[in-house]
């Protein structure tokens, strides 16, 4: 599955159920201490073609198969990722560098739940029927695999992300090539010998490792995968959009977000603090910390205020002390420009007009929270906000039946229980005259 050199792991792609080693590879780090931790498959056009191929002859079969019958490998997956929960958790802290509880308690539980969900939910979709008595004719939709999945994952929430696509795809009866970010591949590389054991069809999953620009660029430009899921950066985005725009290909665009967390004065201050302090500082930059200096603004903690005391081993790590900024104005590149690390910013309001005016200021609108006691309010701000989840007293409360995806700079399309069902089917219309 992989060799150990020295004190590193080297990865190798999974290519129609086998475990392929590759010619050239990426230096990956461990953050917390700055060493290398793995070598990255660096693929390209060859791989990325071997694996497309291998979906490509995988896809008859694992549509053939009934949603039922897709459902029980999912499951499967799903009981093996509760069994190695430990062992991921561990290994995507190390790998991205969130702590192992969060890993523990989050990203690895809603992995293994991503596969119970589509595996479930794909079952309970119904397609539609009209009759037209008057023509003699029934009229009725069916909605069929779309064919080879490509699925371009992040560096953030690396495995949580990378199932979340994974999942409705091969429920839906596509087969996939994914590409999982070249900074965190590790716990996707972990799955891909969980999907062996879970009896996953040679070829129905495959894993690409390498940068986009190789990669990535390779599997989005390839002419026989018609849709493409993408989590990450806007600018990346305009390039798959235009690279992609040849094929007419379908395309779900997940993207960035400056997402503004509006507090009233008639909020419940103590659940209030705790939770925006959880969202904002929860997952892991240095130079807007400099930028925001030479803009005037203050910083009360953090970053050149606070000194940072680490152990020994860990002095070369990426660490950054949780850090709070004020007093910048709103066209700041500060309080324009996704930040991340463990930063925030704190601009005060007087009046819902004022609120709404900042939190759609920017060009982002992947999400909002809204803090306040006033039912009324809250509805009328979650009304205005230009964002496509607005949480109101809570946050990153996810039911995955709901459409999950942004406005303005931060996506297109929508991806969720029903949404994923329609983004990984194409629709057709049958009439019949009888």
């Amino acid at each position: 599955m992989s060799k150990t050199s020295g004190s590193y792991l080297v990865l190798e792609n999974f290519i129609g159920g086998k475990f392929v080693p590759c010619r050239s590879h990426i230096d990956s780090y461990d953050p917390s201490t700055g060493e290398v931790y793995c070598k990255v498959p660096d693929s390209g056009e060859e791989e990325v073609e071997a694996a497309v191929a291998a979906a490509t002859e995988a896809f008859p079969g694992w549509s053939d198969r009934s949603q039922e019958q897709r459902a029980q490998v999912l499951n499967k997956l799903a009981d093996l990722i509760e069994a190695n929960l430990e062992e991921l958790a561990q290994a995507e802290s190390r790998d991205q560098g969130k702590t192992i509880t969060f890993a523990r308690t989050a990203d690895i539980p809603r992995a293994a739940h991503n596969f119970r969900f589509f595996a479930s939910s794909m079952c309970h979709h119904t397609t539609e029927c009209s009759e037209l008595d008057h023509m003699g004719c029934l009229n009725y939709t069916i909605r069929c695999p779309v064919g080879v999945a490509g699925l371009i994952s992040p560096w953030n929430l690396p495995l949580y992300l990378l199932t979340w696509k994974i999942a409705p795809a091969i429920a839906a009866g596509n087969t996939v090539v994914a590409k999982p970010s070249e900074m965190t591949s590790v716990t996707a590389w972990m799955l891909c010998k969980l999907m062996q054991q879970a009896g996953v069809p040679p070829g129905v999953v495959n894993i690409v490792f390498g940068t986009g620009q190789r990669a990535g660029n390779a599997l989005v430009s390839h002419p026989e995968v018609p849709l493409i899921s993408f989590t990450g950066s806007t600018a990346t985005a305009r390039l798959i959009t235009e690279r992609s725009a040849p094929y007419c290909k379908k395309l779900s665009l997940e993207l960035g977000g400056k997402n503004p967390a509006l507090i009233f004065a008639d909020a419940d201050l103590d659940q209030c603090i705790e939770t925006t302090v959880r969202s904002s500082f929860s997952n892991q930059v240095r130079s807007f910390i400099a930028l925001a200096k030479s803009e005037g603004g203050i910083i009360h903690c953090g970053e050149g205020v606070d000194q940072l005391v680490l152990p020994e081993r860990n002095a070369n790590g990426y660490f950054m002390p949780a850090t709070v900024i004020s007093g910048l104005p709103d066209s700041s590149r500060v309080m324009q420009e996704e930040i991340f690390g463990p930063v925030t910013c704190i601009s005060p309001f007087d009046t819902e007009d004022e609120a709404v005016s900042k939190g759609n200021g920017v060009r982002y609108g992947l999400s909002a929270t809204v803090w306040s006691r006033d039912v009324g309010k809250v509805h009328r701000m979650a009304k205005r906000l230009q964002a496509g989840l607005v949480w109101t007293n809570c946050w990153l409360v996810r039911d995955l039946n709901l459409p999950f995806g942004g406005m303005k700079n931060s996506g297109v399309g929508r991806e969720g229980g029903k949404d994923s069902y329609h983004f990984f089917t194409e629709v057709k219309s049958v009439t019949i005259k009888h």
